[in-house]
């Protein structure tokens, strides 16, 4: 055990010096710096490196006391920032994911409907191509116009949209397929699916959630930045990007989830049903919706 947990304090302390503390010493230098150079010579690069210049000197001409007490300054306050950063993540996951609190309730409808209007059209222009080319008749290049314009409405979402974001629309399929192919309601069966995987399902699933809550975690670096923007406009380039890169990171992320969970759902929904005594054990294969609706009945409990 004392291993483990050794191998664990080591695994925390690599993540939080790259997710917390370098971020961290980068953010409060560029904001000196940012500080110093103000809006009017926001691009002085000779003004930047003589402030820089004269920090150096002043830094090397203090007392070894005084510099390690101003080190400690700044590892308490990339604390304060990292922290400040960890509870903007909560908010990052929530705009990315499209879960909206009720005041954005008419943009969130409004950019829905926009989005399942575009995947309808795209939807309704495959199945033009699959009924003008039937399956008998079919050549190659047919196929792969058919294909394309499948990728094309995948594209947007895997299911109806039903999230205002494509983020949260990879989750929202995941969970629309096992309610329209099982029966499943997944927000309330997921815990009890959870406790009856094998441990290198846990394992991937974990992987690919901590992958999501390292993409949120760069993205949400963009908050104290654009704070930092009043000060300094250069700090809002430097915001876009970091949003842009968490983003990015979040979208392979969010894609390679999606696909566990609905994976899950396809191998071990029946082990679920065997396990709630709502399905017989000799039957292999997907669950039907019959049985994935007594399986939501157990777990929803009449809520």
């Amino acid at each position: 055990m004392g291993d483990f947990f050794a191998e664990l304090a080591k695994k925390l302390a690599e993540r939080w010096v790259s997710l917390l503390l370098l971020p961290g010493v980068l953010f409060l230098a560029t904001a000196a710096l940012g500080v110093r150079l103000g809006h009017a010579h926001a691009l002085d690069v000779d003004l930047a490196a003589r402030e820089v210049s004269a920090f150096s000197e002043w830094f090397a001409r203090r007392p070894a006391g005084a510099q390690v007490g101003l080190l400690v300054a700044v590892l308490v306050a990339t604390g304060g920032v990292g922290l400040l950063v960890q509870a903007m993540a909560g908010v990052t996951r929530t705009l990315w994911l499209g879960q909206w609190p009720r005041p954005f309730g008419g943009l969130r409808s409004s950019l829905v409907r926009r989005r399942r209007v575009r995947w309808h059209a795209l939807l309704d222009r495959r199945r033009a191509l699959t009924r003008a080319h039937p399956a008998e008749t079919r050549t190659a290049e047919q196929q792969e116009q058919i294909d394309q314009a499948a990728a094309r409405v995948n594209r947007v979402a895997l299911a109806e949209p039903g999230r205002p974001t494509w983020l949260g629309d990879r989750i929202h399929g995941a969970e629309a397929v096992a309610r329209d192919r099982y029966g499943l309601d997944l927000p309330f069966v997921w815990p009890r699916l959870w406790l009856v995987l094998p441990e290198a399902a846990r394992a991937d699933l974990m992987n690919a959630n901590t992958a999501l809550a390292t993409a949120v975690a760069i993205g949400s670096w963009s908050w104290p930045l654009v704070a930092l923007a009043v000060m300094w406009w250069p700090a809002a380039l430097v915001a876009a990007a970091v949003g842009a890169a968490g983003w990015v990171r979040a979208r392979g992320a969010v894609t390679e989830l999606a696909l566990l969970v609905e994976s899950v759902v396809d191998l071990h929904g029946r082990t679920l049903a065997v396990a709630l005594g709502v399905a017989d054990d000799g039957h292999a294969g997907p669950l039907t919706v019959e049985e994935g609706s007594r399986v939501t009945a157990v777990a929803r409990k009449g809520r």
